[in-house]
């Protein structure tokens, strides 16, 4: 389910800014330092697809915008060598199914760890953004839906809200303050476009109005996309 392409021959200059993993919190991660200094920069949480791993999305790391310290998290659940989840699917039926209590302790491991880098980084706390694709744009679905004070906006690539996140969503009024930004490949072939779209529905229906981006394109994040999230993650000091 790992089929994300990610144009960054369009991007990345010849030094490429990866760190070793981070191993000292409870999930690994790498880093990328604020380039713009700052005694409490804003953070930029990244978290990866299912069956990949905190390298993938770090490849963006050098093109993000300066002003971010930049985590990539590693998934809980491992699959293979350098392939994780952050929750365990099953697709004997056809379609990704899992179970809720997998995805409620998923949700409750991201949180800790979130509290865990607040902790060990001296960030802007109301300035956290997350940053997901695939299952990764799920788990920032269920962290700012769940507990909406803690983010100041999200970023959902190729991703879904599944049912069983909906009785969840958070009363709070802080709800209707998380920025969000969407984009989703129109011939997506593993999480299906009208997911997207139904994604968008449903969060109107809380009273958000997501920004909306659709692209003709499959599972993947490319150069259109990864320039929208750009723009959007440059006006993050904004409602």
């Amino acid at each position: 389910m790992r089929i994300i392409t990610i144009l960054l021959s369009l991007f990345i200059s010849s030094t490429v800014l990866y760190a070793e993993n981070n191993k000292s919190l409870s999930l690994a991660y790498l880093v990328r330092e604020a380039r713009i200094k700052s005694t409490h920069p804003p953070l930029l949480l990244l978290l990866h697809g299912y069956g990949s791993n905190e390298a993938d999305l770090f490849s963006f790391a050098p093109q993000l915008p300066d002003k971010f310290l930049v985590i990539s998290a590693q998934a809980p659940n491992k699959l293979a060598t350098n392939s994780y989840a952050w929750y365990p699917l099953n697709f004997e039926a056809g379609q990704p199914a899992f179970k809720v209590a997998d995805f409620e302790k998923s949700r409750k491991q991201l949180l800790n760890f979130i509290e865990e880098l607040k902790k060990k980084y001296t960030i802007d706390t109301t300035q956290i953004y997350l940053c997901g694709f695939s299952q990764g744009a799920v788990m920032s679905y269920a962290i700012a839906l769940t507990q909406p004070e803690i983010v100041k906006g999200i970023a959902v690539m190729s991703g879904r809200i599944p049912e069983e996140l909906k009785p969840m969503v958070s009363k709070s009024s802080a709800l209707k303050n998380v920025r969000l930004f969407i984009s989703h490949g129109k011939n997506d072939p593993v999480i299906n476009y009208a997911t997207a779209l139904a994604a968008v529905d449903f969060l109107h229906t809380l009273g958000l109005i997501p920004l909306f981006k659709s692209y003709e394109a499959v599972h993947e994040i490319n150069a259109a996309m990864f320039n929208d999230l750009l723009e959007w993650l440059n006006q993050s000091d904004k409602k």
